[in-house]
């Protein structure tokens, strides 16, 4: 394993508070190159705050953010998007601008002061809307386009920057299931060629199949670090999420499908579900009926 010292990301003890509530509370974090990392967790876990005080566009009250073995805030904030680049949740404004004006917005911190986008730009800006299969409306306005596909221009924008370091916020939230699966698989694609990413996914079951290790987040806190099998455990999803759970091998990818069965009792016991969380029928009801990666999503 890669120490510390070589990650591409690592936030030490990071601290943010809004007036008396700590949205982020001595927060570690660490991304090695070549890496998908998934931050998980309830709402209001920490997960959008987190991405953004690693991106730079928070500055944490606590604790430090250090990018490729720099510090983030000794790093000029062009140098900081030739080598990071962040797709948030909610799309900021951009009323008016083309599909491929957006995404050639991802070549700006690669341009000189006066500089004005090239052919190799327009190429590299071109290829990253094929990726996301944006291409064919790539001289339509954004506000003509539904939700999903003004995320998947997004998406294109930041391979546009050709960053080393992904930073990701739901980017599968307004995706239908097909598209859900592509732009993950070419995520997954882009960090087995040595990208890093670091994406905050609400479905379990995808962060499950697609990333090397979860962090889950609660309450501003680190609940628990480690591959998915160590961090989907019942127990920990019950101590999360309120909710009590079957983990068990997707029959078709091998990858963890995570089943919610119901809220927690009051007394926090998850005896219904059986030893280790999974339900006493689930072998039977598996094999009657394959489950399919992200049965569980929060």
């Amino acid at each position: 394993m890669q120490t510390e010292r070589t990650a591409s990301i690592r936030a030490d003890e990071l601290g943010f508070r809004v007036e008396a509530k700590a949205l982020l509370e001595r927060v570690r974090l660490h991304a090695d190159q070549g890496q998908l990392v998934g931050l998980i967790g309830p709402n209001g876990a920490g997960k959008s705050t987190l991405l953004r005080a690693i991106a730079g566009v928070l500055r944490p009250q606590e604790g430090a953010v250090w990018l490729e073995g720099e510090e983030l805030k000794t790093i000029p904030a062009r140098d900081v998007a030739a080598r990071m680049a962040l797709v948030p949740q909610i799309a900021p404004y951009t009323h008016g601008f083309t599909a491929r004006e957006l995404v050639l917005m991802g070549r700006y911190p690669h341009l000189g002061r006066f500089q004005i986008e090239g052919p190799n730009d327009e190429r590299i800006a071109r290829e990253a809307m094929e990726l996301t299969e944006t291409d064919e409306f790539a001289e339509r306005t954004l506000d003509t386009l539904s939700g999903g596909e003004r995320q998947r221009v997004f998406v294109s924008r930041a391979l546009a920057q050709q960053p080393r370091v992904l930073l990701l916020d739901e980017p599968t939230a307004n995706l239908d299931v097909l598209h859900k699966l592509r732009v993950l698989d070419l995520v997954r694609q882009l960090v087995d060629e040595g990208l890093t990413a670091v994406a905050a996914i609400h479905d379990l079951g995808m962060a499950a199949r697609y990333c090397d290790r979860l962090v889950l987040l609660s309450e501003g806190r680190v609940l628990a670090d480690g591959t998915p099998a160590e961090v989907l455990a019942p127990d920990i999803i019950e101590a999360a999420f309120g909710v009590r759970s079957a983990v068990y091998p997707d029959p078709v990818t091998g990858s963890l499908v995570v089943s919610l069965i119901a809220p927690a009792d009051e007394n926090g016991s998850a005896s219904a579900a059986g030893a280790n969380g999974r339900s006493p029928h689930h072998n039977r009801e598996a094999a009657a009926s394959p489950a399919t990666p992200g049965a569980a999503t929060t």
